[in-house]
């Protein structure tokens, strides 16, 4: 898992490599499509097609993790493989990667003409789902802060926890049970289908309820952890992170999303900068919580910081997996 983590870091998601999430995406896409031939508008039908949808993938994608898993227990030189399939399940190097090339695309100039912004808009574009045609340079940067903050939770730091539960499994059960790479890519199923099936509109109203609902689930207590541990690395002491873990909870509530408002709120906090406020959809505009209000808003170099936090919190978190692994190593 450490070296998964490092591997991570120092290629990232590179694109000429088959990504396990694009097969992933493949079949939401397929089983979709057959789903909404099959139920048509009807409610009932699209939930309970949803949840076939998400169990058939979530299960699916976790069996093909075991038997990997397997391969390798049962011929050691798989190992390499099982190594890169553990990294593809962590995107903390393809989050930074993404965030900084909006910050690059950002003019220097402090007033900048609309034209100016246009590349840095279409680099937001592809990481976010609010509309981007008509930000202005302020909007664009809480976007890419908010974006850091947020999906290091669902891209970092839940499918490390997950890889963390399945190797403790994996060794109390001698190797048998599911282990880090089943639980990896099945919460990267579950994460998956939230972020194509996951939305209030149409049909997915109901064929994506079953998936939004398991990712929630999953996030929540990475999320949680990420909360009262953030503040560590930023340097806030033992009351620093009470303090804002009292605030990020306070702040983060009235948000929807029971894991989003938490984790931007956190970092918010973390690193005093004031994130939320009116958001452009396709379906119109949204008002989201404030969060830290009364800071000062984002720069690019208080997105810079969250992307450093994330960084030092993933070397912490990876010293108790340590622990987990030297563990049958020391004397009885």
């Amino acid at each position: 898992m450490i070296a998964a983590a490092g591997l991570d870091r120092l290629v990232g998601d590179p694109r000429w490599c088959p990504h396990p999430v694009v097969v992933m995406g493949w079949w939401i896409q397929r089983l979709r499509r057959l789903a909404e031939a099959w139920a048509g508008d009807q409610p009932g039908l699209l939930r309970l097609a949803g949840l076939s949808i998400t169990l058939l993938l979530v299960v699916g994608s976790g069996l093909a993790g075991w038997a990997l898993e397997q391969l390798t227990r049962l011929q050691p030189a798989a190992t390499p493989l099982l190594l890169i399939a553990l990294a593809s399940a962590l995107a903390g190097r393809s989050l930074e990667q993404a965030v900084r090339q909006v910050l690059r695309q950002l003019p220097a100039q402090s007033d900048p003409a609309d034209t100016d912004l246009a590349p840095a808009r279409q680099a937001l574009s592809w990481i976010v789902g609010r509309e981007t045609a008509a930000l202005s340079g302020g909007e664009i940067v809480r976007a890419a802060a908010e974006t850091a903050s947020e999906n290091a939770v669902d891209g970092l730091f839940a499918p490390l926890f997950w890889m963390a539960v399945g190797a403790a499994c994996w060794s109390a059960s001698g190797l048998q049970a599911p282990g880090p790479l089943a639980l990896a890519w099945g919460f990267k199923a579950a994460s998956t289908l939230d972020s194509m099936l996951g939305y209030r509109r149409g049909r997915l109203r109901w064929l994506g309820t079953a998936g939004a609902r398991l990712d929630d689930l999953l996030v929540w207590l990475p999320c949680r952890l990420v909360a009262l541990s953030l503040p560590l690395v930023a340097g806030q002491g033992a009351r620093g992170c009470w303090r804002q873990w009292r605030l990020a909870r306070r702040d983060g509530a009235p948000d929807p999303s029971p894991n989003a408002g938490l984790s931007q709120a956190t970092y918010a906090h973390a690193t005093g900068v004031q994130l939320g406020g009116v958001n452009r959809y396709g379906s119109g505009e949204k008002a989201k919580p404030l969060l830290a209000a009364g800071q000062p808003l984002p720069t690019a170099a208080s997105v810079e910081r969250m992307l450093r936090l994330t960084g030092r919190l993933e070397l912490l978190w990876l010293v108790p997996i340590a622990g987990l692994g030297l563990a049958p190593l020391l004397p009885r």
